[in-house]
């Protein structure tokens, strides 16, 4: 980003993986003066300074003076005890934003803890990964992601812009919400898919035999699970602060496994037909390449052989004909035998030539539907 920075003064409370990455990508970009990172562990500081997410640190919160954006990127559940922490050294006109992953209690307590002519605007980055702390911080973290702003009536047209346009600096799809709706959409897309995948784990690991039985834990268990690996402090912290969405998410997914279970119970084979056939036609409803906040994509699939360096082959190739890969996703895997993998672009033009290109270096490729 060239010419004045977006904000003179940024502040970071938190420099974790989602604060350290953010610090990472404004500096990436220059769209801040200066990135002041706060926490209370001095060793990540340290690390966020040696690593380039900001540019001084302090243990201080008296160091949010001069700030024009304060960024709290601390987990979920002490977001509201650090809005009222930081609530004294805040200067009326300063914009202040957060990055928890539920938003209508956050936005409601924050009104009656800032002071007056301070601007919270909600925000959630729907992005993450499996590593923790400043350690695993990345300034790509946030790119192509949904990032979810959750402005109330009233918000200043220019803030909630300077909000928009840093999201987008980021790399980062910005989507405007109202706090219910997100977080009753969080709730069935987010929150509920990690809830199954840790009942999955501890369901396996319950039953008679499990050690052997998880050496059987292929594909398809591996991919169901995988979140399942994530932070249980923060996600404690996400399905208590979301409760009433959870629930309500919860109660219709255990309506369909009562509908299940009683299916088969009784050895119902057309309903049990019925409620696989049903989910399988929504499932192949949800294309990539459709409306909604992410513009089309079209899509290929490749099956890839098991050798060294095969995907980044696949990356050459395309990256030679000046061709850019928007999404990537690697669908099945079989030690020794390869596995396919999904490729996304931006234009069916692009997609064409691909499919084309990769299929003249002998390596099967097709068109995604």
């Amino acid at each position: 980003m060239s010419g004045k920075p977006l904000f003179k003064k940024v502040a970071i409370v938190g420099v974790g993986l989602i604060g350290g990455s953010l610090g990472l990508a404004i500096n990436r970009k220059s769209m801040a003066g200066e990135v002041l990172g706060i926490g209370r562990s001095q060793k990540a500081l340290e690390t966020a300074l040696e690593c380039g997410a900001v540019h001084r640190a302090s243990l201080s919160y008296d160091a949010l003076e001069g700030c024009d954006l304060v960024v709290v990127a601390t987990p979920v559940g002490s977001t509201i005890g650090v809005l009222s922490e930081i609530s004294p050294c805040l200067a009326p006109g300063v914009l202040v934003t957060d990055v928890g992953s539920t938003k209508v209690q956050i936005i409601e307590k924050s009104a009656s803890v800032l002071p007056e002519g301070v601007v919270f605007i909600g925000g959630h980055p729907m992005a993450g990964s499996e590593k923790e702390g400043i350690a695993g911080a990345d300034p790509y973290l946030f790119e192509n992601a949904f990032y979810v702003l959750t402005p109330r009536d009233g918000t200043p047209e220019d803030d909630l812009l300077k909000l928009v346009r840093l999201v987008e600096g980021i790399g980062s799809r910005p989507v405007l919400m109202d706090p219910v709706e997100h977080d009753l959409s969080v709730a069935a897309v987010s929150h509920l898919p990690h809830l199954a995948a840790a009942a999955l784990v501890n369901c396996l690991f319950d039953l008679p035999g499990s050690e052997k039985m998880s050496l059987l834990a292929a594909g398809g268990f591996r991919d169901t699970t995988r979140i399942a690996a994530g932070n249980a402090e923060m996600w404690r912290d996400i399905f208590l602060t979301n409760r009433e969405f959870i629930l309500e998410a919860l109660s219709a997914f255990t309506r369909r496994l009562d509908e299940f279970r009683e299916a088969v119970e009784v050895g119902d084979p057309v309903k049990i037909y019925r409620f696989l056939d049903r989910a399988r036609t929504l499932k192949a409803g949800m294309p990539a390449r459709t409306k909604g906040y992410l513009p089309a994509l079209w899509e290929i699939v490749v099956t890839v052989p098991d050798r060294p360096g095969i995907i980044g082959r696949i990356a050459g190739i395309l990256g030679d004909a000046g061709i850019n890969i928007s999404d990537i996703e690697i669908l099945r895997v079989r030690e020794g035998e390869g596995g396919t993998i999904r490729l996304a672009f931006a234009s069916g033009e692009d997609q064409d030539r691909a499919v084309a290109l990769i299929r003249e270096a002998g390596i099967p490729a097709k068109k995604r539907p």
